[in-house]
Protein backbone atom coordinates (compact mmCIF):
# COMPACT_ATOMS: atom_id res chain seq x y z
CA UNK A 1 0.00 0.00 0.00
CA UNK A 2 0.64 3.50 -0.37
CA UNK A 3 1.22 4.01 3.31
CA UNK A 4 4.28 2.14 3.70
CA UNK A 5 2.21 -0.95 5.35
CA UNK A 6 3.82 -4.11 5.06
CA UNK A 7 1.91 -6.58 1.95
CA UNK A 8 -0.37 -8.92 2.41
CA UNK A 9 0.69 -12.49 4.42
CA UNK A 10 -0.27 -14.99 1.35
CA UNK A 11 1.86 -16.24 -1.62
CA UNK A 12 -0.53 -14.92 -4.52
CA UNK A 13 0.16 -11.07 -3.02
CA UNK A 14 3.73 -11.04 -4.03
CA UNK A 15 3.69 -10.66 -7.57
CA UNK A 16 6.39 -9.82 -10.20
CA UNK A 17 4.91 -6.88 -13.23
CA UNK A 18 5.86 -8.86 -16.24
CA UNK A 19 7.95 -7.06 -18.90
CA UNK A 20 7.15 -5.30 -22.01
CA UNK A 21 8.03 -7.43 -24.42
CA UNK A 22 7.77 -4.56 -27.85
CA UNK A 23 7.11 -8.00 -30.03
CA UNK A 24 4.29 -9.14 -28.11
CA UNK A 25 2.75 -5.40 -27.62
CA UNK A 26 -0.33 -6.93 -29.17
CA UNK A 27 0.62 -10.05 -29.43
CA UNK A 28 -2.29 -10.13 -32.35
CA UNK A 29 -2.62 -14.04 -33.18
CA UNK A 30 -4.29 -15.17 -36.14
CA UNK A 31 -8.00 -15.53 -34.03
CA UNK A 32 -7.49 -12.74 -32.08
CA UNK A 33 -10.41 -10.12 -33.22
CA UNK A 34 -10.47 -6.77 -32.45
CA UNK A 35 -14.07 -6.16 -30.96
CA UNK A 36 -13.43 -2.00 -30.33
CA UNK A 37 -10.79 0.74 -29.38
CA UNK A 38 -10.23 3.97 -27.87
CA UNK A 39 -7.67 6.06 -28.63
CA UNK A 40 -5.86 9.07 -26.13
CA UNK A 41 -6.72 7.36 -22.91
CA UNK A 42 -4.59 7.61 -19.92
CA UNK A 43 -3.44 4.23 -17.82
CA UNK A 44 -3.22 5.19 -14.17
CA UNK A 45 0.17 4.55 -12.54
CA UNK A 46 -0.24 5.94 -9.00
CA UNK A 47 -3.04 6.33 -6.74
CA UNK A 48 -1.28 9.45 -4.95
CA UNK A 49 -1.31 11.86 -8.33
CA UNK A 50 -4.58 10.82 -10.69
CA UNK A 51 -2.01 12.89 -13.24
CA UNK A 52 0.38 10.22 -13.73
CA UNK A 53 0.02 7.75 -16.15
CA UNK A 54 0.96 6.59 -19.41
CA UNK A 55 -1.09 7.44 -23.04
CA UNK A 56 -2.13 5.03 -25.55
CA UNK A 57 -4.86 2.79 -26.92
CA UNK A 58 -7.36 0.97 -25.28
CA UNK A 59 -8.66 -2.42 -27.51
CA UNK A 60 -10.93 -4.64 -26.92
CA UNK A 61 -10.58 -8.45 -28.09
CA UNK A 62 -12.31 -11.61 -27.64
CA UNK A 63 -9.07 -12.98 -25.70
CA UNK A 64 -7.80 -9.87 -23.60
CA UNK A 65 -8.47 -6.13 -22.55
CA UNK A 66 -4.86 -4.41 -24.32
CA UNK A 67 -3.46 -1.13 -23.65
CA UNK A 68 -0.66 -0.26 -26.31
CA UNK A 69 1.35 2.96 -25.02
CA UNK A 70 2.02 5.39 -27.18
CA UNK A 71 5.96 6.39 -26.15
CA UNK A 72 6.54 4.28 -23.00
CA UNK A 73 9.46 6.21 -20.65
CA UNK A 74 12.57 3.83 -19.87
CA UNK A 75 11.11 4.50 -15.89
CA UNK A 76 7.48 3.60 -16.17
CA UNK A 77 8.52 0.03 -17.70
CA UNK A 78 8.44 -2.54 -15.11
CA UNK A 79 11.50 -5.30 -16.05
CA UNK A 80 11.45 -8.53 -14.74
CA UNK A 81 13.08 -11.81 -15.90
CA UNK A 82 9.67 -13.87 -16.48
CA UNK A 83 8.39 -13.09 -19.62
CA UNK A 84 4.86 -14.16 -21.26
CA UNK A 85 4.65 -15.75 -25.23
CA UNK A 86 0.58 -15.10 -25.09
CA UNK A 87 0.33 -11.50 -22.54
CA UNK A 88 2.19 -8.74 -22.76
CA UNK A 89 3.04 -6.43 -19.73
CA UNK A 90 -0.90 -4.29 -20.09
CA UNK A 91 -2.58 -7.19 -21.21
CA UNK A 92 -5.52 -8.90 -18.70
CA UNK A 93 -7.85 -11.60 -20.01
CA UNK A 94 -11.07 -11.22 -20.36
CA UNK A 95 -11.78 -14.43 -18.24
CA UNK A 96 -9.89 -12.08 -15.61
CA UNK A 97 -11.91 -9.22 -14.94
CA UNK A 98 -13.87 -9.63 -11.87
CA UNK A 99 -16.29 -6.62 -12.15
CA UNK A 100 -15.89 -3.89 -15.19
CA UNK A 101 -17.12 -0.36 -13.59
CA UNK A 102 -17.84 2.75 -14.83
CA UNK A 103 -17.40 6.34 -13.69
CA UNK A 104 -18.54 9.42 -14.48
CA UNK A 105 -17.01 11.90 -12.51
CA UNK A 106 -18.64 15.27 -13.03
CA UNK A 107 -21.79 13.76 -12.77
CA UNK A 108 -21.02 11.95 -9.62
CA UNK A 109 -22.13 8.60 -11.18
CA UNK A 110 -20.87 5.45 -10.75
CA UNK A 111 -22.24 1.80 -12.56
CA UNK A 112 -20.76 -2.01 -12.64
CA UNK A 113 -21.67 -2.73 -16.54
CA UNK A 114 -22.46 -6.35 -17.40
CA UNK A 115 -23.32 -8.29 -20.85
CA UNK A 116 -25.67 -6.15 -22.69
CA UNK A 117 -26.11 -3.59 -20.63
CA UNK A 118 -26.87 -0.15 -21.62
CA UNK A 119 -24.72 3.00 -20.30
CA UNK A 120 -26.47 6.29 -20.18
CA UNK A 121 -23.47 8.47 -19.26
CA UNK A 122 -20.09 8.83 -20.69
CA UNK A 123 -17.39 7.52 -18.46
CA UNK A 124 -14.66 9.80 -17.64
CA UNK A 125 -12.91 6.44 -16.15
CA UNK A 126 -12.89 2.65 -16.41
CA UNK A 127 -11.76 0.56 -13.10
CA UNK A 128 -11.27 -3.18 -13.85
CA UNK A 129 -11.26 -5.18 -10.57
CA UNK A 130 -9.29 -8.55 -11.28
CA UNK A 131 -9.52 -12.12 -10.20
CA UNK A 132 -5.81 -11.80 -9.50
CA UNK A 133 -6.39 -8.88 -7.01
CA UNK A 134 -5.17 -6.40 -9.45
CA UNK A 135 -7.00 -3.12 -9.89
CA UNK A 136 -6.50 -1.45 -13.32
CA UNK A 137 -8.03 2.64 -13.90
CA UNK A 138 -7.97 4.01 -17.46
CA UNK A 139 -8.90 7.71 -17.42
CA UNK A 140 -10.53 9.08 -20.87
CA UNK A 141 -9.68 12.82 -20.78
CA UNK A 142 -8.66 13.23 -24.08
CA UNK A 143 -10.80 10.25 -25.39
CA UNK A 144 -13.81 10.64 -27.58
CA UNK A 145 -16.93 10.03 -25.37
CA UNK A 146 -18.63 7.97 -27.87
CA UNK A 147 -15.64 5.85 -28.39
CA UNK A 148 -15.14 5.38 -24.37
CA UNK A 149 -18.67 4.06 -23.71
CA UNK A 150 -18.61 2.03 -26.61
CA UNK A 151 -14.90 0.47 -25.31
CA UNK A 152 -16.57 -0.08 -21.91
CA UNK A 153 -20.00 -1.89 -22.80
CA UNK A 154 -17.43 -4.22 -25.24
CA UNK A 155 -15.40 -5.26 -22.30
CA UNK A 156 -18.06 -6.28 -19.91
CA UNK A 157 -19.97 -7.57 -22.58
CA UNK A 158 -17.12 -10.11 -24.15
CA UNK A 159 -15.97 -10.86 -19.96
CA UNK A 160 -19.13 -12.09 -19.53
CA UNK A 161 -19.74 -15.14 -21.81
CA UNK A 162 -23.04 -16.87 -22.29
CA UNK A 163 -21.57 -20.05 -23.15
CA UNK A 164 -18.45 -22.27 -22.09
CA UNK A 165 -17.54 -22.78 -25.52
CA UNK A 166 -17.61 -18.65 -26.50
CA UNK A 167 -14.47 -18.61 -24.37
CA UNK A 168 -11.42 -17.93 -26.73
CA UNK A 169 -10.03 -20.67 -25.65
CA UNK A 170 -12.13 -22.77 -28.32
CA UNK A 171 -11.68 -20.56 -31.36
CA UNK A 172 -7.94 -20.41 -30.66
CA UNK A 173 -7.50 -23.85 -30.24
CA UNK A 174 -9.91 -25.16 -32.98
CA UNK A 175 -7.98 -22.97 -35.71
CA UNK A 176 -4.21 -24.06 -33.97
CA UNK A 177 -5.94 -27.85 -34.39
CA UNK A 178 -5.96 -26.95 -38.57
CA UNK A 179 -2.88 -24.95 -38.73
CA UNK A 180 -0.73 -27.90 -37.47
CA UNK A 181 -1.69 -30.87 -39.53
CA UNK A 182 1.58 -30.52 -41.55
CA UNK A 183 3.63 -31.84 -38.51
CA UNK A 184 0.89 -34.41 -37.26
CA UNK A 185 2.29 -38.22 -36.90
CA UNK A 186 0.04 -40.90 -38.74
CA UNK A 187 -2.49 -38.63 -38.79
CA UNK A 188 -2.73 -37.80 -34.94
CA UNK A 189 -0.74 -35.03 -33.64
CA UNK A 190 1.82 -35.39 -30.88
CA UNK A 191 1.47 -34.61 -27.06
CA UNK A 192 4.36 -32.13 -27.29
CA UNK A 193 6.61 -34.04 -24.81
CA UNK A 194 4.06 -33.80 -22.22
CA UNK A 195 5.51 -35.62 -19.35
CA UNK A 196 2.89 -35.08 -16.76
CA UNK A 197 0.69 -38.02 -16.37
CA UNK A 198 -2.96 -37.00 -17.06
CA UNK A 199 -4.85 -39.97 -15.54
CA UNK A 200 -7.21 -40.26 -18.26
CA UNK A 201 -5.87 -44.13 -18.99
CA UNK A 202 -5.73 -46.99 -16.87
CA UNK A 203 -1.69 -47.15 -17.54
CA UNK A 204 -0.90 -44.23 -15.64
CA UNK A 205 -3.32 -45.62 -12.85
CA UNK A 206 -1.42 -48.95 -13.20
CA UNK A 207 1.86 -47.38 -12.65
CA UNK A 208 0.92 -45.41 -9.85
CA UNK A 209 -0.09 -47.98 -7.53
CA UNK A 210 3.63 -49.76 -8.72
CA UNK A 211 5.30 -47.07 -7.80
CA UNK A 212 3.89 -46.68 -3.95
CA UNK A 213 3.60 -50.44 -3.94
CA UNK A 214 -0.01 -50.47 -3.20
CA UNK A 215 -0.52 -54.11 -4.11
CA UNK A 216 -4.15 -54.75 -2.65
CA UNK A 217 -5.26 -52.21 -4.85
CA UNK A 218 -6.74 -52.57 -8.51
CA UNK A 219 -7.81 -50.57 -11.24
CA UNK A 220 -11.65 -50.54 -12.35
CA UNK A 221 -13.24 -49.33 -15.61
CA UNK A 222 -16.89 -49.74 -14.16
CA UNK A 223 -16.92 -46.17 -15.14
CA UNK A 224 -16.40 -46.30 -18.79
CA UNK A 225 -18.75 -43.76 -20.56
CA UNK A 226 -19.13 -42.49 -16.85
CA UNK A 227 -21.95 -44.86 -16.64
CA UNK A 228 -21.84 -45.11 -12.82
CA UNK A 229 -20.75 -41.46 -12.03
CA UNK A 230 -20.85 -38.14 -13.99
CA UNK A 231 -18.50 -36.55 -12.04
CA UNK A 232 -15.47 -39.69 -11.64
CA UNK A 233 -12.97 -40.56 -14.17
CA UNK A 234 -13.29 -43.60 -16.08
CA UNK A 235 -10.86 -45.30 -13.92
CA UNK A 236 -10.67 -45.46 -10.67
CA UNK A 237 -8.52 -47.85 -8.26
CA UNK A 238 -10.55 -49.71 -5.44
CA UNK A 239 -9.73 -52.65 -3.22
CA UNK A 240 -8.75 -55.94 -5.33
CA UNK A 241 -11.02 -57.86 -2.84
CA UNK A 242 -14.10 -56.18 -4.75
CA UNK A 243 -16.01 -57.20 -7.77
CA UNK A 244 -16.65 -55.04 -10.65
CA UNK A 245 -20.42 -56.35 -9.95
CA UNK A 246 -19.94 -55.28 -6.11
CA UNK A 247 -18.82 -51.73 -6.87
CA UNK A 248 -21.49 -51.09 -9.39
CA UNK A 249 -23.82 -52.30 -6.64
CA UNK A 250 -22.83 -50.20 -3.97
CA UNK A 251 -22.64 -46.72 -6.44
CA UNK A 252 -26.06 -46.09 -5.91
CA UNK A 253 -25.86 -45.44 -2.08
CA UNK A 254 -23.24 -43.03 -2.54
CA UNK A 255 -23.49 -39.31 -3.86
CA UNK A 256 -23.24 -39.26 -7.74
CA UNK A 257 -22.15 -42.53 -7.66
CA UNK A 258 -18.87 -41.62 -6.23
CA UNK A 259 -17.75 -44.97 -4.46
CA UNK A 260 -14.68 -44.61 -1.91
CA UNK A 261 -11.73 -44.01 -4.74
CA UNK A 262 -7.77 -44.71 -4.01
CA UNK A 263 -5.82 -41.79 -3.74
CA UNK A 264 -2.17 -43.14 -2.54
CA UNK A 265 -0.45 -45.70 -0.58
CA UNK A 266 2.04 -45.71 2.12
CA UNK A 267 5.07 -48.24 2.32
CA UNK A 268 3.46 -49.45 5.61
CA UNK A 269 0.39 -50.47 4.01
CA UNK A 270 -1.95 -47.79 5.07
CA UNK A 271 -3.90 -46.33 1.99
CA UNK A 272 -5.33 -42.87 1.68
CA UNK A 273 -8.87 -42.80 0.20
CA UNK A 274 -12.01 -40.36 -0.59
CA UNK A 275 -15.37 -40.75 -1.02
CA UNK A 276 -18.29 -39.26 -0.71
CA UNK A 277 -21.63 -39.21 1.88
CA UNK A 278 -24.20 -41.73 1.81
CA UNK A 279 -27.48 -40.45 -0.11
CA UNK A 280 -29.13 -42.43 2.62
CA UNK A 281 -27.01 -43.48 5.77
CA UNK A 282 -29.75 -45.38 7.70
CA UNK A 283 -31.02 -47.35 4.63
CA UNK A 284 -26.98 -47.66 3.08
CA UNK A 285 -25.27 -48.44 5.81
CA UNK A 286 -24.75 -52.28 5.02
CA UNK A 287 -22.86 -51.36 1.25
CA UNK A 288 -20.77 -48.92 3.19
CA UNK A 289 -19.24 -51.27 6.16
CA UNK A 290 -18.73 -53.96 3.05
CA UNK A 291 -16.67 -51.41 1.21
CA UNK A 292 -14.59 -50.46 4.86
CA UNK A 293 -14.22 -54.37 5.43
CA UNK A 294 -12.82 -54.62 2.17
CA UNK A 295 -10.47 -51.68 2.92
CA UNK A 296 -9.19 -53.17 6.33
CA UNK A 297 -8.55 -56.34 4.14
CA UNK A 298 -5.99 -54.20 1.73
CA UNK A 299 -4.16 -53.46 4.75
CA UNK A 300 -1.14 -55.70 5.99
CA UNK A 301 -2.20 -55.98 9.26
CA UNK A 302 -5.62 -55.76 8.90
CA UNK A 303 -6.35 -52.63 10.34
CA UNK A 304 -9.10 -50.94 10.38
CA UNK A 305 -9.71 -47.57 8.93
CA UNK A 306 -9.98 -44.37 10.68
CA UNK A 307 -12.59 -42.02 9.06
CA UNK A 308 -12.37 -38.41 8.91
CA UNK A 309 -16.01 -36.23 7.81
CA UNK A 310 -14.58 -33.11 6.89
CA UNK A 311 -17.37 -31.35 6.76
CA UNK A 312 -17.64 -31.01 10.31
CA UNK A 313 -14.00 -30.66 10.70
CA UNK A 314 -13.02 -27.61 8.51
CA UNK A 315 -14.57 -24.39 7.32
CA UNK A 316 -17.16 -24.90 4.70
CA UNK A 317 -16.81 -23.76 0.90
CA UNK A 318 -19.27 -20.22 1.99
CA UNK A 319 -16.55 -20.12 4.80
CA UNK A 320 -13.37 -19.82 2.39
CA UNK A 321 -15.10 -17.74 -0.10
CA UNK A 322 -16.14 -15.35 3.02
CA UNK A 323 -12.44 -15.12 3.92
CA UNK A 324 -11.55 -14.29 0.60
CA UNK A 325 -13.90 -11.60 0.10
CA UNK A 326 -12.61 -9.84 2.85
CA UNK A 327 -9.18 -10.05 2.31
CA UNK A 328 -9.57 -9.00 -1.38
CA UNK A 329 -11.33 -5.91 0.24
CA UNK A 330 -7.67 -5.55 1.97
CA UNK A 331 -5.90 -5.37 -1.03
CA UNK A 332 -8.07 -2.88 -2.69
CA UNK A 333 -7.85 -0.43 0.49
CA UNK A 334 -6.94 2.73 -1.47
CA UNK A 335 -4.59 3.79 0.16
CA UNK A 336 -5.18 1.98 3.73
CA UNK A 337 -5.12 5.29 6.27
CA UNK A 338 -5.49 3.35 9.53
CA UNK A 339 -2.67 2.53 12.08
CA UNK A 340 -0.24 -0.61 11.86
CA UNK A 341 -2.17 -2.56 14.57
CA UNK A 342 -5.52 -1.68 12.88
CA UNK A 343 -3.38 -3.66 9.27
CA UNK A 344 -2.74 -6.32 11.06
CA UNK A 345 -6.01 -7.14 13.36
CA UNK A 346 -8.04 -6.80 9.87
CA UNK A 347 -5.53 -9.51 8.31
CA UNK A 348 -6.60 -11.39 11.22
CA UNK A 349 -10.47 -11.01 11.15
CA UNK A 350 -10.60 -12.02 7.70
CA UNK A 351 -9.97 -15.24 8.59
CA UNK A 352 -7.97 -16.48 5.48
CA UNK A 353 -4.72 -17.66 7.26
CA UNK A 354 -7.23 -18.97 10.37
CA UNK A 355 -8.48 -21.47 7.80
CA UNK A 356 -5.00 -22.15 6.02
CA UNK A 357 -3.73 -23.22 9.40
CA UNK A 358 -6.77 -25.03 9.97
CA UNK A 359 -6.15 -27.37 6.74
CA UNK A 360 -2.52 -27.39 7.36
CA UNK A 361 -3.35 -29.15 10.97
CA UNK A 362 -5.47 -31.69 9.33
CA UNK A 363 -3.28 -32.80 6.91
CA UNK A 364 -0.93 -33.31 9.43
CA UNK A 365 -3.86 -35.57 11.77
CA UNK A 366 -4.20 -37.78 8.30
CA UNK A 367 -0.62 -37.91 8.44
CA UNK A 368 -0.22 -39.05 11.82
CA UNK A 369 -2.98 -41.88 11.55
CA UNK A 370 -1.09 -42.87 8.19
CA UNK A 371 2.30 -42.56 9.23
CA UNK A 372 2.29 -43.30 13.33
CA UNK A 373 -0.87 -44.82 13.54
CA UNK A 374 -0.15 -47.33 10.53
CA UNK A 375 -4.17 -47.10 9.67
CA UNK A 376 -5.85 -46.29 6.25
CA UNK A 377 -7.69 -43.06 6.42
CA UNK A 378 -10.92 -42.42 4.89
CA UNK A 379 -11.83 -38.72 3.66
CA UNK A 380 -15.42 -38.09 3.64
CA UNK A 381 -17.09 -34.61 2.28
CA UNK A 382 -20.99 -34.64 0.63
CA UNK A 383 -19.69 -34.59 -2.89
CA UNK A 384 -16.26 -35.40 -2.21
CA UNK A 385 -15.11 -32.55 -5.01
CA UNK A 386 -13.83 -29.84 -2.49
CA UNK A 387 -12.38 -29.99 0.70
CA UNK A 388 -11.11 -33.99 -0.20
CA UNK A 389 -9.33 -32.53 -2.79
CA UNK A 390 -6.95 -29.79 -0.55
CA UNK A 391 -6.55 -32.52 2.46
CA UNK A 392 -6.17 -35.36 0.39
CA UNK A 393 -3.41 -33.12 -1.66
CA UNK A 394 -1.56 -31.96 1.43
CA UNK A 395 -1.40 -35.60 2.90
CA UNK A 396 0.78 -36.63 0.02
CA UNK A 397 2.47 -33.55 -0.15
CA UNK A 398 3.83 -33.95 3.65
CA UNK A 399 4.10 -37.84 2.90
CA UNK A 400 5.48 -38.67 -0.16
CA UNK A 401 8.86 -36.76 -1.95
CA UNK A 402 7.58 -37.61 -5.49
CA UNK A 403 4.97 -34.81 -5.32
CA UNK A 404 7.29 -32.20 -3.80
CA UNK A 405 8.86 -32.55 -7.61
CA UNK A 406 7.49 -30.35 -10.10
CA UNK A 407 6.45 -33.29 -12.13
CA UNK A 408 5.14 -35.19 -9.13
CA UNK A 409 3.31 -31.66 -8.48
CA UNK A 410 1.78 -31.63 -11.62
CA UNK A 411 0.64 -35.44 -11.35
CA UNK A 412 -0.78 -34.80 -7.97
CA UNK A 413 -3.04 -31.69 -9.23
CA UNK A 414 -3.96 -34.13 -12.03
CA UNK A 415 -4.83 -36.58 -10.16
CA UNK A 416 -6.51 -34.96 -7.39
CA UNK A 417 -8.41 -32.00 -8.71
CA UNK A 418 -8.54 -31.97 -12.37
CA UNK A 419 -9.49 -36.06 -12.75
CA UNK A 420 -11.27 -36.34 -9.40
CA UNK A 421 -14.00 -33.77 -10.58
CA UNK A 422 -13.16 -30.22 -8.86
CA UNK A 423 -15.86 -28.16 -9.53
CA UNK A 424 -13.12 -25.58 -11.36
CA UNK A 425 -16.02 -23.74 -14.01
CA UNK A 426 -18.53 -22.99 -11.17
CA UNK A 427 -15.27 -22.81 -7.87
CA UNK A 428 -14.07 -19.93 -10.38
CA UNK A 429 -17.17 -18.85 -11.94
CA UNK A 430 -15.79 -18.65 -15.37
CA UNK A 431 -19.19 -17.71 -16.92
CA UNK A 432 -19.62 -15.25 -13.76
CA UNK A 433 -23.54 -16.81 -13.55
CA UNK A 434 -23.26 -18.11 -10.03
CA UNK A 435 -21.76 -16.09 -7.13
CA UNK A 436 -22.76 -18.32 -4.40
CA UNK A 437 -21.00 -21.42 -6.42
CA UNK A 438 -17.86 -19.63 -6.13
CA UNK A 439 -14.80 -20.36 -3.61
CA UNK A 440 -11.46 -20.59 -4.01
CA UNK A 441 -10.30 -23.95 -3.25
CA UNK A 442 -7.82 -24.07 -5.35
CA UNK A 443 -6.06 -20.78 -4.24
CA UNK A 444 -6.24 -22.12 -0.49
CA UNK A 445 -4.37 -24.57 -1.34
CA UNK A 446 -1.81 -23.11 -3.00
CA UNK A 447 -1.26 -21.02 -0.07
CA UNK A 448 -1.31 -23.92 2.05
CA UNK A 449 2.22 -25.37 -0.31
CA UNK A 450 3.47 -21.96 -0.07
CA UNK A 451 3.32 -21.86 3.84
CA UNK A 452 5.08 -25.46 3.70
CA UNK A 453 7.47 -24.42 1.29
CA UNK A 454 8.82 -21.11 3.09
CA UNK A 455 9.28 -23.63 6.34
CA UNK A 456 11.44 -26.05 3.95
CA UNK A 457 12.91 -24.21 1.08
CA UNK A 458 14.83 -27.49 0.02
CA UNK A 459 12.30 -30.05 0.03
CA UNK A 460 10.19 -28.52 -3.01
CA UNK A 461 11.45 -28.52 -6.78
CA UNK A 462 9.52 -26.03 -7.59
CA UNK A 463 9.26 -22.10 -6.71
CA UNK A 464 6.91 -19.53 -5.55
CA UNK A 465 7.06 -18.15 -9.43
CA UNK A 466 5.98 -21.47 -10.47
CA UNK A 467 3.08 -20.98 -8.07
CA UNK A 468 1.98 -17.70 -8.74
CA UNK A 469 2.32 -18.71 -12.88
CA UNK A 470 0.04 -21.50 -12.14
CA UNK A 471 -2.37 -19.12 -9.82
CA UNK A 472 -2.92 -16.84 -12.66
CA UNK A 473 -3.00 -19.59 -15.45
CA UNK A 474 -6.62 -20.87 -13.87
CA UNK A 475 -7.57 -17.07 -15.75
CA UNK A 476 -6.40 -18.13 -18.61
CA UNK A 477 -8.85 -19.79 -21.08
CA UNK A 478 -6.73 -21.12 -23.42
CA UNK A 479 -5.96 -24.49 -21.39
CA UNK A 480 -8.69 -27.49 -20.11
CA UNK A 481 -7.25 -27.68 -16.81
CA UNK A 482 -9.14 -25.12 -15.20
CA UNK A 483 -12.03 -24.73 -17.35
CA UNK A 484 -14.38 -28.12 -16.57
CA UNK A 485 -16.34 -29.17 -13.37
CA UNK A 486 -15.81 -33.20 -14.27
CA UNK A 487 -13.50 -35.16 -16.94
CA UNK A 488 -17.45 -36.03 -18.70
CA UNK A 489 -17.92 -32.29 -19.03
CA UNK A 490 -14.76 -31.81 -20.55
CA UNK A 491 -15.35 -34.52 -22.72
CA UNK A 492 -18.67 -33.17 -23.82
CA UNK A 493 -17.72 -29.68 -24.64
CA UNK A 494 -15.23 -31.12 -26.51
CA UNK A 495 -16.77 -33.44 -28.71
CA UNK A 496 -19.45 -30.72 -29.23
CA UNK A 497 -16.44 -28.66 -30.40
CA UNK A 498 -15.18 -30.76 -32.25
CA UNK A 499 -18.41 -31.91 -34.66
CA UNK A 500 -18.57 -27.52 -34.93
CA UNK A 501 -14.80 -27.67 -36.36
CA UNK A 502 -14.84 -30.56 -38.22
CA UNK A 503 -12.36 -31.95 -36.23
CA UNK A 504 -12.37 -35.93 -36.91
CA UNK A 505 -13.65 -38.34 -34.15
CA UNK A 506 -10.78 -40.06 -32.62
CA UNK A 507 -7.72 -37.91 -32.95
CA UNK A 508 -6.34 -36.66 -29.48
CA UNK A 509 -8.53 -33.85 -27.81
CA UNK A 510 -5.69 -33.07 -25.48
CA UNK A 511 -3.80 -31.29 -28.15
CA UNK A 512 -5.93 -29.37 -29.35
CA UNK A 513 -7.03 -27.98 -25.88
CA UNK A 514 -3.69 -28.68 -23.99
CA UNK A 515 -3.57 -29.13 -19.83
CA UNK A 516 -1.83 -26.13 -18.57
CA UNK A 517 1.07 -28.39 -18.10
CA UNK A 518 2.45 -27.39 -21.45
CA UNK A 519 4.20 -24.52 -20.00
CA UNK A 520 5.95 -23.64 -23.56
CA UNK A 521 2.49 -22.34 -24.88
CA UNK A 522 3.10 -19.42 -22.40
CA UNK A 523 6.78 -19.11 -21.24
CA UNK A 524 10.50 -19.49 -23.49
CA UNK A 525 12.47 -22.34 -22.18
CA UNK A 526 14.52 -20.13 -20.29
CA UNK A 527 11.45 -18.54 -18.38
CA UNK A 528 10.39 -22.33 -17.54
CA UNK A 529 13.74 -22.51 -15.26
CA UNK A 530 12.63 -19.88 -13.25
CA UNK A 531 9.79 -22.52 -12.01
CA UNK A 532 12.81 -24.88 -10.89
CA UNK A 533 14.02 -24.55 -7.03
CA UNK A 534 18.36 -24.17 -6.98
CA UNK A 535 18.29 -25.09 -3.54
CA UNK A 536 16.10 -28.97 -3.64
CA UNK A 537 18.02 -31.77 -3.42
CA UNK A 538 15.28 -34.34 -3.74
CA UNK A 539 14.34 -36.89 -0.81
CA UNK A 540 17.62 -35.94 0.96
CA UNK A 541 16.53 -32.18 1.64
CA UNK A 542 17.93 -31.02 4.73
CA UNK A 543 16.42 -28.45 7.11
CA UNK A 544 16.99 -26.61 10.12
CA UNK A 545 15.31 -26.34 13.19
CA UNK A 546 16.48 -25.72 16.48
CA UNK A 547 20.11 -24.77 15.08
CA UNK A 548 20.58 -28.39 14.15
CA UNK A 549 20.41 -29.78 10.02
CA UNK A 550 17.75 -32.27 9.88
CA UNK A 551 17.03 -34.32 7.04
CA UNK A 552 13.65 -35.52 5.55
CA UNK A 553 15.00 -39.68 5.56
CA UNK A 554 14.08 -41.64 7.70
CA UNK A 555 16.21 -44.08 10.08
CA UNK A 556 15.68 -47.13 10.61
CA UNK A 557 14.49 -46.72 14.71
CA UNK A 558 14.09 -42.99 14.68
CA UNK A 559 13.13 -41.33 18.15
CA UNK A 560 10.66 -38.78 16.81
CA UNK A 561 9.91 -39.35 13.03
CA UNK A 562 11.14 -36.87 10.48
CA UNK A 563 7.53 -35.84 9.01
CA UNK A 564 6.19 -35.31 12.76
CA UNK A 565 9.35 -33.00 12.99
CA UNK A 566 8.31 -31.36 9.68
CA UNK A 567 4.51 -31.24 10.21
CA UNK A 568 5.27 -30.18 13.69
CA UNK A 569 7.62 -26.95 12.74
CA UNK A 570 5.09 -25.58 9.91
CA UNK A 571 2.25 -25.49 12.40
CA UNK A 572 3.88 -24.54 15.53
CA UNK A 573 5.92 -21.62 13.77
CA UNK A 574 2.81 -20.74 11.69
CA UNK A 575 1.54 -17.16 12.93
CA UNK A 576 5.23 -16.89 14.11
CA UNK A 577 6.88 -16.71 10.74
CA UNK A 578 4.15 -15.41 8.83
CA UNK A 579 4.42 -12.15 10.85
CA UNK A 580 8.35 -12.22 10.72
CA UNK A 581 8.79 -12.76 7.27
CA UNK A 582 6.15 -10.34 6.25
CA UNK A 583 6.54 -7.91 8.91
CA UNK A 584 10.21 -7.75 9.11
CA UNK A 585 11.78 -5.44 12.31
Amino acid sequence: PATGFPPLPTFFVNRKQQPLNSSLKMCLLMQIIVVNEVNFVRKCISTENNQEGLWGKLICTNFKVSFIPQDPSPKQVFTSTLSHLLLGEHDIPLTCLEQVVTVNDTKGKKKVLGSNQKLKFNPTELILYCKDLRIIRFCFDEAGPESAKKVCLAIAHYSHPADLQLLFGFEYQGRRYHESKGIRVNGSPPRGGLQTPMFDRSSDWDREIKRTNASEWRVCSINQSYFVSSSLPEHIVVPASLTDQDLMNYAVSFTDGRIPMWCWNHANGSALVRMASLTDPLQHRKPEQKIFAAITKSHPQRNEPFRSDLDKSLPSILDIQSAFVKLRQICILDPFEESEERWLSTIENSRWLEYVRAFLKHSAEMVYHLDGKNSSVILQEEEDRDLNCVISSLVQLMLDPHYRSLIGFQSLVQKEWVMAGHRFLDRCNHLKKNDKEESPLFLLFLDCVWQMMNQYPAAFEFTETYLTVLSDSMWIPLFSTFLFSSSKQRRQHLMDFAKHKAIPQGEDQVVYFPPVWEWSQQFSTKDQTLFNNPMYVGKGAACVQNGEVKTFKRTKVPKTPEIYQFLGAVLAHFHLYVFFFYFPP
